[in-house]
């Protein structure tokens, strides 16, 4: 009888067992398969960057027959990539700086103080977050901008963009949010004013939340491509990237040069590679924060 229990439980165990490791096979095979989906593509453009045009057009096999290292000599220097480059740096930089400053301070304000329009103001930044105008408002931006003489320079768009500062703004809300009040009612006990509470006491404690929208405005403005056609038009000097790269394919050699596009692709997922790096470990305080929750 002794026996036959323990049978049963050793069976029952057995399946178990075996039932969890199906399930972890299950689970680790459609990881692999989304990391294959994902990764494939990046794959592709990488090797394709060191193809000749010729072989890239004919597309007969993955890798490269000779690996043309020079592609990327030739789209860095002398179709101006690095030009391209250093805008879309600058342009992304001051825009997210710009949406970091504007959006944290009026977070702090919204949640700290009580102003008519309060109601509204919010109101309007979540209708703004899912109704895109897109093109529509093209026209009124740039007549503004001609108006005040910045309509040849990346400065409009550094300035258009800092005003869409809506996602970055209800994100940067939410960690105000988790700051408890005692610390600015401490703070103003000691003397200290509503500006010097926010830049020395609600800023940095704002840290991981800042780190995660640098990522989000920084990735926007990198990725942003109608804006800066319309003011960058006539001014290739002035072109970011995204603008500059669909002119890499007519505009060295006088025909179509897909290799050269695919290397400049690549070249231009390395700013956003590192700044990632930079930004996970406000992730992770995120993340972390979120589960506490």
């Amino acid at each position: 009888m002794h026996s036959n229990v323990s049978l049963q439980h050793r069976s029952y165990s057995a399946r178990i067992f075996l039932g969890n490791i199906g399930k972890r096979l299950v689970l680790w095979g459609f990881l692999a398969v989304m990391v294959v989906l994902t990764l494939f593509p990046v794959i592709m453009a990488f090797l394709g960057s060191f193809k000749t045009n010729a072989e890239l057009t004919l597309g007969a096999s993955l890798f490269p027959t000779s690996w043309e290292f020079e592609n990327y000599y030739i789209t860095w220097k002398k179709a101006n990539f690095s030009t391209y480059m250093w805008n879309s740096i600058f342009l992304s930089t001051a825009s997210t700086i710009g949406i970091l400053i504007v959006a944290s301070m009026a977070a702090y304000a919204v949640d700290r103080r009580e102003f008519l329009g309060k109601r509204l103001f919010l109101l309007l930044h979540s209708i703004m977050m899912f109704i895109s105008l897109g093109v529509i408002v093209l026209r009124p931006q740039f007549d503004i901008m001609m108006k005040l003489g910045l309509h040849k320079s990346l400065l409009a768009v550094i300035i258009l963009l800092i005003a869409g500062h809506g996602f970055i703004f209800f994100i940067l809300l939410g960690f105000v949010k988790g700051i408890h009040r005692e610390v600015d009612e401490a703070a103003m006990l000691d003397g200290a004013s509503f500006a010097y509470i926010y830049a020395r006491i609600v800023l940095p404690l704002m840290a991981p939340g800042l780190g995660v929208s640098a990522l989000f405005a920084f990735r926007g403005a990198w990725n942003e491509y109608i804006l800066p056609l319309v003011f960058t038009m006539t001014q290739p000097k002035l072109m970011p990237l995204t603008v500059g790269l669909t002119s890499l394919r007519y505009g060295y050699g006088g025909a179509v040069q897909n290799h050269l596009m695919l290397t400049g692709a690549v070249l231009s997922m390395f700013p956003i590679l590192i700044l990632y790096v930079i930004a996970n470990k406000s992730f992770m305080q995120m993340s972390a924060g979120s589960l506490k929750g």
